[in-house]
């Protein structure tokens, strides 16, 4: 009888090193892309986020080697994304020092997990707090992933939302979560043993709370033509519709900033006469495992779509 040969870890080593080029190649395009469409050389204000996608659409500003971009000042949404602005001898400027009422012309960042309305789920970087800061005061705010964080609903992948907790509530605010119906609630730790929980730029805490998929508001009202009572998106039986579970969070005390971008656009915010306040991006660019990238798209009558 024959065996099979035992498997390498020379050979899982480079069949891993082959799947995250991959992944990584899948980012560069994806960035390419919505750098492309969606970046004006002569903005005065670009906000760039966190995380390792973000990286690319830097590399891809650059690419372009238009002169007119040292003229344009890029808002970090933390330390990191600041570093990679440095690094690439663009101009910084913190969000603190925008002018009163100053609109960012485009902000470009990553997410953990985006579902087919185009809410988000960030904050695995730690940086969430930030991130909404920026995304809310953008004109237009653009997220690059790759295609495992393409999903129908929010928590389909991705295990947990992220929460900026004020350390003295951390107790408090765990048991808020436990009675919204959050299974196991905890407090992220560091990478290095013992190292403690991990600091926000804030100085803050995470915690990282799950919760089943979220539902959309669109699942509520095709649950209320076939008469279903029983799916209101409120809790009942852990169920909640992902803006109403991301207001319930954010009504806890010491609840600094949830990690769920829901609600409106930027261009929605616009037309209410809104100055800012759009958490969601307009768009979501992901790059495919075959190298394509897909765009999910909001319509201008509000509808989101996949372009491919």
């Amino acid at each position: 009888m024959d065996f099979p040969k035992p498997v390498s870890e020379a050979s899982i080593s480079t069949s891993t090193a082959t799947q995250l080029s991959a992944i990584e190649s899948a980012k560069r395009a994806a960035a390419q892309l919505a750098v492309k469409e969606h970046f004006n050389p002569e903005a005065r204000y670009v906000g760039i986020g966190s995380g390792t996608t973000i990286v690319y659409v830097v590399e891809a500003i650059q690419a372009l080697k238009d002169p007119r971009v040292q003229n344009i000042l890029f808002v970090p949404t933390g330390y990191q994304s600041r570093q990679v602005i440095l690094k690439a001898g663009l101009k910084d400027l913190k969000f603190d020092s925008l002018p009163a009422d100053t609109i960012i012309e485009v902000a470009f960042d990553g997410a953990d997990e985006i579902d087919e309305d185009l809410n988000c789920i960030k904050g695995g970087g730690a940086c969430l707090y930030q991130e909404k800061l920026v995304a809310t005061q953008a004109s237009k705010f653009i997220c690059v992933a790759d295609h495992r964080k393409l999903q129908p609903r929010l928590l389909t992948n991705w295990p947990t939302i992220p929460i900026e907790v004020e350390p003295l509530a951390v107790t408090t605010v765990i048991s808020a979560l436990k009675r919204l119906g959050s299974s196991a609630p905890f407090v992220r730790e560091g990478h290095i043993l013992k190292a403690g929980p991990i600091k926000t730029d804030q100085d803050n805490f995470i915690v990282d709370a799950p919760f089943p998929p979220l539902l959309l508001h669109t699942d509520i009202e095709q649950a209320a033509k076939q008469r279903s009572n029983e799916l209101q998106g409120q809790g009942e039986n852990g169920q909640w519709e992902v803006q109403a579970l991301a207001k319930e969070i954010k009504a806890i005390e010491g609840v600094l900033s949830v990690g769920l971008f829901v609600g409106e656009n930027g261009p929605q915010a616009k037309a209410r006469g809104k100055i800012a306040g759009g958490q969601k991006p307009i768009a979501a660019y992901f790059g495919m495992e075959d190298g394509s990238v897909a765009v999910r798209v909001t319509q201008d009558d509000g509808t989101v779509v996949l372009r491919k």
